[in-house]
């Protein structure tokens, strides 16, 4: 069965005149007659029932035809889909990022974007490193927002932006009034930390290691929001990175000093992977937004 086919029996089916229909698809009556046998033929069925040059469904053909209106429809809007995609004025971009990234960097980078693109769209979706790479590599991302870490190919990784690991502790606390503190002195409190499997809490745990500290750990929550709630409530300390994403009520940000405590953000993509024009789009404004400086 041919596309051709089935375009030349719809226009058929709507006319129901072989002459008229004909002069519509701009062929021959004797072209459409054949290629409306010929699928009459794969199907096993008459499809309309014959007086001279009119004709007419017949039930076989009135149960046919609804199913070509619905193939039709979904290849028209396929095609638009497909359109708008390759149009890079248009389409959709997949942007995976970290948690922490949600509250103001992520919605501030796509409202400056879409000063000037706004017939380009997103899907966000927010999950830790692993299971955005695993998204990334299946093509369920086109980009994604993400710590530095070790990646393999295909996936390749791009430096933006760093940014300053800082203790959090509640404004009422014996040490919210220090200038700055070491990771040591805050080894005998009580933390509040993102959960594991989270690049932060990554980053952590090899702080932890590097000075031998064993933390005891209160609360592991899925939000930066959260932790910092849970830190001005009194419910412990926590270190989290310096950012406008961080609820300064009834909390004091000290800095550390005896380790580097630096979280550094990038892009990740899929090499070799199509990116649509409005995701490359994107992810150029990105670049030039941050000025890598691995660029």
């Amino acid at each position: 069965m041919e596309w051709q086919q089935l375009e030349y029996f719809q226009m058929l089916a709507k006319i129901q005149h072989m002459t008229k229909a004909a002069e519509q698809l701009s062929i021959s009556q004797p072209a459409l007659s054949r290629s409306i046998a010929r699928l009459e033929d794969e199907l096993g069925v008459p499809l309309f029932e014959r007086q001279g040059r009119s004709i007419r469904l017949n039930r076989y053909g009135e149960l046919f035809v609804k199913r070509v209106h619905n193939i039709m429809r979904e290849y028209q809007a396929g095609l638009q889909e497909i359109q708008q995609i390759v149009d890079p004025n248009h389409g959709e971009v997949s942007l995976g990022f970290l948690h922490t990234l949600g509250t103001n960097v992520v919605p501030d980078l796509i409202r400056h974007f879409r000063k000037k693109n706004e017939q380009i769209h997103f899907s966000l979706k927010q999950n830790h490193t692993h299971l955005q790479l695993l998204e990334l590599k299946s093509g369920d991302l086109d980009l994604c927002l993400l710590a530095e870490m070790e990646v393999e190919k295909p996936i390749e990784w791009r430096e933006l932006w760093r940014e300053q690991l800082v203790a959090i502790v509640p404004s009422n606390h014996a040490l919210a009034n220090k200038d700055s503190i070491t990771l040591t002195e805050l080894g005998q409190e009580s933390f509040i930390l993102l959960k594991k499997g989270y690049a932060l809490r990554i980053q952590m745990d090899e702080l932890f290691q590097e000075k031998n500290i064993e933390p005891r750990i209160t609360f592991e929550g899925d939000e930066v929001a959260t932790v910092a709630g849970f830190v001005a409530a009194g419910l412990g300390v926590s270190i989290l990175p310096e950012g406008d994403e961080i609820n300064q009520k009834r909390i004091t940000k000290i800095p550390l000093t005896d380790v580097n405590a630096e979280r550094i953000i990038g892009m990740a993509w899929s090499e070799g992977r199509y990116l649509s024009p409005a995701a490359q789009k994107f992810q150029q404004f990105i670049f030039d937004y941050f000025k890598s400086p691995s660029q």
